[in-house]
C-alpha cells in the first residue's frame, strides 16, 4: 500500500475515533470519572479482599459493593453538611442592603480615595469610588444572579440521577473486576505494541492512583485546616465551614487556586460580618483569617504539594509549574485542572515510545 494512502488512513482513522469520542461525550465522561473513582477505591477493595475469618473471605463483589457505598456515604454526607451551609449563605448575601454597606464603609473608602486624588489615579473615570464599589457590591450578591446560579443548578439535577447511576454501575464493575478497564484498551492494541500498552497502562495506574488518593487528601486537609483556623480566630462555625469548603475546592487549581480561595475567603468574611465595627473588630478579623490562610498554604506547601505535584508523579516542580502554566494558557481554568494528569500520561507513553531521544530522556528519567 501506497504510503500517502497509508498517513491519510490513519488520520482519518484518528478523526473518526475523535468524532465518535465527543458525540458520546457523556458516556466518555462517566466512563472516566468511574476510572478514576476505581484507582482510589482499588485499595480499599484489596484490603477488605485480604480479611479472612477461618476459611471465610469477602467475595470480591462484595468489596466492590462496600467501596461503592463508602464512596457514596462520603458524598451524601458531603452534600448534607454542606449544601444547606452554602444555602443559607447565599440567601443572606442576597439580603445584604448594599447602601447600608457602603454607609458602614464610608471612612475608609474616603481614606483611599483621598490617596487616589492626592496621587492623581483615577478610580473608575467621573464615577465615585463610594458610587463605583456600590455597583460592584450590588453585582456580586446580585438576588437575579443568585436565582440564576440555582436555576442552573436546579436544571442540571435532572440528569444527575443517570449520571449517579451510570457512574456508579460503571465503577461497581471496575472495581468488582480487577482487569475489566485494563483488558478493554488491550482488545484493540495491534498485537506488536501489546507489551508497550501494557507497560504503560501499568505505569499510569500506579503514577495516577498516587496523584488521585494525593488530591483527595489535599482538599479534604485543607477544607479541614481552614474551617478549624477560622472558629478559632472568631467566625461563625457555618461561616468557616463554607469558607473552607470554597478554599479547599479552589485548592484543586494548581498554584493560583490558593490565591483564588484566600480572596474569595476574605470577600466572604467581609460580606458575613458588616456589622461589626470596621477599625476595632472587622479589619483585625479579616487579618486573622490571612494569617490562617497563609499557614494553611505553607502547611500545604511543605506537606501536600510535594506529595503530589513531585513524589506522586515524580516530575520536577519547576517543571510541573511550566507545565500547569502552558496549559491554562491554552485551555484556561480546566487546562490547569487536567493538566497533571494529562501530563503524567503524555511522559509515560513518550518513555515507552521515544526514550531514544534525549530529551524524553531526561523529563523521564524518574518514572
Amino acid at each position: 500500500m501506497n504510503k500517502n494512502i497509508r498517513y491519510l488512513i490513519v488520520v482519518l482513522g484518528i478523526a473518526f475515533v475523535g468524532f465518535i469520542l465527543w458525540f458520546f461525550k457523556s458516556i466518555v465522561a462517566y466512563i472516566l470519572i468511574s476510572a478514576v473513582l476505581s484507582l482510589i477505591g482499588r485499595r480499599i477493595v484489596n484490603f477488605l479482599n485480604k480479611i479472612q475469618y477461618k476459611k471465610f473471605r469477602i467475595p470480591n463483589a462484595i468489596s466492590a459493593l462496600i467501596t461503592l457505598a463508602l464512596f457514596w456515604t462520603i458524598i451524601l454526607l458531603f452534600f448534607r453538611v454542606f449544601i444547606p451551609l452554602v444555602a443559607t449563605q447565599a440567601s443572606e448575601l442576597s439580603n445584604i442592603d448594599a447602601d447600608a454597606v457602603i454607609e458602614n464603609l464610608s471612612d475608609p473608602i474616603e481614606k483611599i480615595e483621598g490617596v487616589f486624588k492626592k496621587y492623581n489615579i483615577s478610580s473608575n473615570g467621573n464615577q465615585s469610588m463610594e458610587q463605583y464599589l456600590t455597583d460592584k457590591f450590588i453585582e456580586l450578591v446580585n438576588v437575579s444572579a443568585l436565582s440564576d446560579f440555582f436555576s442552573s443548578i436546579a436544571s442540571v439535577l435532572g440528569n444527575i440521577f443517570i449520571a449517579a447511576f451510570s457512574i456508579s454501575f460503571i465503577t461497581f464493575f471496575f472495581l468488582k473486576d480487577k482487569g475489566l478497564l485494563y483488558d478493554g484498551i488491550l482488545l484493540v492494541v495491534p498485537d506488536k505494541y501489546l507489551e508497550n500498552i501494557k507497560h504503560i497502562l501499568s505505569s499510569i495506574k500506579k503514577l495516577l492512583t498516587r496523584y488521585f488518593t494525593g488530591i483527595v487528601i489535599q482538599v479534604s486537609g485543607i477544607i479541614v485546616l481552614v474551617s478549624i483556623g477560622l472558629i478559632i480566630v472568631g467566625v461563625d462555625f457555618s461561616n468557616a465551614l463554607v469558607i473552607g469548603l470554597v478554599v479547599g475546592l479552589m485548592n484543586v487549581i494548581p498554584y493560583i487556586g490558593p490565591i483564588i480561595g484566600a480572596i474569595l475567603g476574605l470577600i466572604l468574611g467581609l460580606a458575613t460580618n458588616l456589622d461589626l465595627n470596621f477599625y476595632t473588630e472587622l479589619l483585625p478579623l479579616l487579618g486573622f483569617m490571612s494569617i490562617v490562610f497563609i499557614v494553611v498554604q505553607v502547611i500545604d506547601n511543605i506537606l501536600f504539594q510535594p506529595l503530589i505535584y513531585s513524589s506522586s508523579v515524580n516530575a520536577h516542580p519547576l517543571e510541573i509549574f511550566l507545565v500547569i502554566m502552558i496549559a491554562g494558557s491554552l485551555f484556561g481554568i480546566t487546562g490547569m485542572i487536567l493538566a497533571i494528569p494529562t501530563y503524567t500520561i503524555l511522559r509515560v507513553v513518550a518513555k515507552e515510545f521515544f526514550n531514544n531521544l534525549k530529551v524524553v530522556k531526561k523529563l523521564t528519567e524518574k518514572i
